[in-house]
Order: C-alpha cells, then structure tokens, then sequence
C-alpha cells in the first residue's frame, strides 16, 4: 500500500521528489487527492510486503548505513544542527550498537559498583567472584564492540545477531552481539 514512480522506485510520505519529467515536488505531496498523484506519474501499489527488521533497515530494502553518514538536504547542502553550528550526523549501525553494548556493560556492572566503592573507601576486598565478572564485562564488551567495528557490509553485521544452535535447534549460547558473561549472584 505505497505510492510508486514509474521507475517502481517507492515515494516516501514527508520527502520531496523528482518525476520523470525532472519536476522537484514538494515534500507535502501525501495531501494531494489519489487523481493529482496519478497525473504527476504515481501508482497506487497494493499487497506489498512491506515487513522488515527494523535493527537493520528504513523500510523495506533500504538498508541502514554501518558507517556514520553527513546529514544532507535534498539539494546536497550539508544540514547544520542549530545548537552546535556543525553539520549534522546520522549514525551508523556500528555507532549506533557499540553505543548500545557500552551502555549494556555499564548496566550489568553498576550491580556490582558498590563492591569497588567499598573498597576505595575501607579497604575491604572485593570477592573474586564479583572481580572475575567485572573483568569478564569488560573483556567481553571490547570484544563485541571490536566484533561490531569489524563489519564490512550488512550480512557481517545482521551474523552477530544469530544465537548458536546445536542441531535440534535449541540455542547453546549469546549471539555474538550479546555474549556478556552471565551475572553472579
């Protein structure tokens, strides 16, 4: 149920647009009635699937970007963000998820902080259980994170995310993306 150029390429709602005859259309089109978008050369597409795993594309076949991306307008002029005066970035995937694997790290070891706090202030020594898991944190974050950085393309990248499986197909372990040691109690 989307609206399509002649070259069957997809309109998106809320993004201007070039037709066949080289005319920029304004970025407001959806408000045109069905007869309007039909004599500017769009079709009305039925029954299109358009599910996707939104981890790693827009919408249906566009994929998101690894790298981070300068944000441009439609005329290719670097889009400036008002509070910094520099241009604007869109993050990529890898920023996006070693943000996201940082973040995860910081969660499962703040359980554990007071330890470290407790030590700093009365000398009393932090379990080694409690110091294996920290450090196996630790470790286990750079290794996803240098695992993300890694990627060259998007099959790289969407392979971290499968959990391993033995052959009945009952999962043996974190896919690689989620592999953190697990928490001691």
């Amino acid at each position: 149920m989307v609206w399509k150029k002649s070259d069957g390429t997809h309109v998106k709602v809320g993004k201007s647009w070039v037709d066949d005859n080289n005319i920029r259309h304004p970025t407001n089109w959806s408000i045109w009635t069905d007869a309007q978008k039909k004599a500017v050369g769009l079709t009305w597409e039925d029954d299109v699937d358009t599910s996707f795993d939104d981890r790693f594309y827009w919408a249906k076949g566009i994929e998101r970007n690894l790298a981070d991306v300068n944000v441009v307008d439609d005329d290719g002029n670097a889009v400036i963000d008002p509070m910094t005066g520099k241009q604007m970035i869109q993050l990529g995937l890898k920023s996006i998820w070693v943000a996201k694997t940082k973040t995860t790290a910081n969660g499962l070891l703040s359980t554990s902080d007071w330890y470290v706090t407790r030590k700093a202030e009365t000398d009393t020594a932090i379990p080694s259980d409690i110091s294996t898991y920290r450090t196996g944190v630790r470790t286990a974050s750079k290794t996803i994170e240098d695992k993300i950085n890694g990627c060259a393309d998007l099959d790289a990248f969407k392979a971290l995310f499968v959990v391993p499986t033995d052959s009945d197909g009952n999962p043996t372990g974190n896919s690689p993306i989620t592999d953190f040691p697990d928490e001691v109690n």
